[in-house]
């Protein structure tokens, strides 16, 4: 799956390209945060949290070397959740960001196990750690300056996220293994092309290009049709 820095690089160029208003975001911060939100119980992303929740459950997924959530099903049952009276209710910025992380890890995998198929690789644990350590090196070209912060709104919506609550013990740990990411992503950062096992450059610039796009279209259009409801 995309490390924490490609998400991050997500929300970035959304923002950049679009602004909160037009994509309906109003909390950029609890955003943020959420396209980080379904990895903090997986138990990988954040040591030492106080429960974890399977990465299947977690992602909407199956179990599999190289998963592809099931992010349009998390929209229907979370973003365009209906409400009484049959009207479409207002998800948080956190349950969009959520979706923004699914929708994101669903189309570079799935990018991947096209790549498999065209190429004839056999699937399994050697290849999945082949991709993940591209995706690292990939992550790690991207310049980034946001950072999540403890608000009582952040706190408030993780504590509300209708699939499971997220303990403010732990959003503390998210913020802080974030930061640690953010961190090293600065130090890191790799002029040229990175030395890509798997994977190649024009790789990862045609799946962000595919990737933004998705993202900007969906929530454009769901901002549209809030304002004129």
């Amino acid at each position: 799956m995309p490390s924490w820095n490609i998400h991050t690089a997500h929300v970035e160029r959304l923002l950049h390209d679009e602004g909160a208003a037009a994509l309906g975001i109003g909390d950029v911060n609890c955003f943020l945060f959420g396209n980080y939100l379904p990895d903090v119980y997986v138990g990988y992303m954040v040591p030492d949290t106080t429960r974890t929740i399977p990465y299947t459950t977690a992602h909407f997924t199956e179990s599999a070397p190289i998963p592809v959530p099931r992010a349009d099903e998390y929209w229907d049952a979370y973003v365009e959740h209906v409400g009484c009276g049959g009207r479409m209710t207002r998800c948080s910025d956190l349950v969009l960001g959520a979706w923004a992380h699914l929708m994101c890890d669903a189309m570079y995998n799935a990018a991947v196990r096209r790549l498999i198929k065209v190429k004839g690789w056999t699937p399994g644990e050697r290849l999945r750690i082949a991709k993940q350590g591209d995706f690292d090196r990939f992550g790690h070209t991207l310049p980034l300056t946001m950072r999540p912060v403890m608000t009582d709104e952040l706190v408030r919506e993780c504590e509300e996220f209708p699939q499971y609550p997220v303990l403010e013990p732990d959003v503390a740990a998210a913020i802080e293994a974030a930061d640690a990411i953010i961190d090293a992503n600065g130090v890191r950062e790799q002029d040229g092309d990175p030395d890509y096992v798997l994977l190649t450059q024009d790789f990862f610039f045609e799946t962000f290009e595919s990737v933004n796009e998705m993202l900007s279209s969906r929530l454009r259009e769901r901002a549209g049709e809030l304002a004129g409801r």
